[in-house]
């Protein structure tokens, strides 16, 4: 395993931190919510043999702070740009899951310039509907109420295919263990941040870098049909499948997350 050294910034209002191991290249790994940078460990140790891997764990999860309000996707892009200025990245593919795709159409949006490619994994480019706003708020009031162990819980089913739920009761307990790392309050305010977030759906006709879509074929809240209307918008993109996994994907199935990702980052570097 390749060593990996701890990083803590100061970004607007908060303290966020981050994780590093390998040498070479960069490119910067998004988890999703509510876990850490430990969901990417078993692709990144992989990917760290050529390229330096940069983990943050994003405001309001793990170890990093999560300020005052709401976490929004404006914050999320500050402190990714704050996390690469303090790694001496210029510019570098960047790769989110979930809320980390949500982040980066924000950080495209603002920091296009530092963009060399995209993979926007499990993730999807509408805002949320009135109805879904409404239940982030509540279970944001809930997690405040009643502690976040319910709220996890309950969220395992919808991260986790039904075939990592069947068959890897550790990748179950692994996850858990991560979202555990998350307080309450990081819960809440990462929540209402994500129901706050603007429509993206017109950003993706502006996306003019390599771009990889990839998701679950047991995805449940994003899947095909939101990574097939990502790539119909992004000139050039393309889409991957992940089989016998969930929202989670590259957590559920990490040797061939590494093997799509490692395909597409040796292109994209090689062409630079």
């Amino acid at each position: 395993m390749q060593p990996v050294s701890s990083r803590r910034i100061k970004s607007g209002d908060a303290e966020i931190v981050y994780r590093t191991l390998g040498e070479g290249a960069p490119v910067v790994l998004l988890h999703p919510f509510p876990a850490n940078h430990e969901f990417w460990l078993p692709v990144a140790e992989r990917l760290s043999t050529r390229y330096r891997v940069i983990l943050p764990d994003l405001r309001g999860h793990g170890e990093s702070g999560v300020g005052e309000g709401s976490a929004t996707m404006a914050k999320h892009a500050e402190d990714i740009a704050r996390v690469m200025d303090d790694a001496e990245v210029g510019r570098a593919p960047l790769i989110g899951v979930s809320i980390g795709g949500y982040a980066l159409f924000e950080f495209w949006r603002k920091h296009r310039g530092r963009v060399a490619a995209l993979g926007l994994c499990n993730t999807k480019a509408p805002a949320d509907s009135a109805d879904a706003r409404a239940a982030r708020v509540q279970g944001a009031n809930d997690v405040l109420e009643r502690g976040t162990e319910p709220f996890f819980e309950s969220m395992i089913p919808r991260l986790l295919g039904q075939t990592t739920r069947e068959a890897r009761p550790d990748l179950v307990a692994g996850a858990l263990s991560m979202m555990r790392k998350t307080s309450p309050a990081g819960v809440a305010q990462v929540q209402r941040g994500m129901a706050e977030r603007p429509d993206s759906v017109n950003t993706l006709k502006t996306i003019n870098v390599p771009t990889l879509l990839v998701t679950g074929d047991e995805d449940v809240l994003t899947g095909i049909n939101e990574a097939e209307l990502m790539r119909r918008h992004i000139a050039g993109s393309e889409m991957r499948v992940i089989a016998k996994a969930g929202h989670y994907s590259p957590w559920e199935q990490p040797h061939e997350a590494v093997r799509l990702l490692r395909q597409f980052l040796d292109s994209v570097v090689g062409g630079q």
